[in-house]
């Protein structure tokens, strides 16, 4: 079973969209992907990482079954 996921709703400037979609592009992930991997190195460097926090999944597409 895994772990359930929050969705929010995310309201971006286009320019500032079009920016991250770039970066995942270039860092080989989705937009989705880069957002949450911006707000965890955020939180981290801010020391509010919480420690249970699961890591991210990995790059690339799930296998058959996860």
């Amino acid at each position: 079973m895994t772990a359930q996921r929050k969705g929010v709703l995310l309201r971006l400037d286009p320019a500032v969209h079009d920016a991250l979609a770039r970066w995942a592009t270039d860092e080989m992930r989705s937009t989705n992907a880069q957002i949450d991997y911006v707000i965890r190195a955020a939180l981290a460097e801010a020391g509010r990482l919480p420690k249970d926090a699961k890591p991210p999944r990995p790059r690339g597409r799930p296998r058959a079954g996860d």
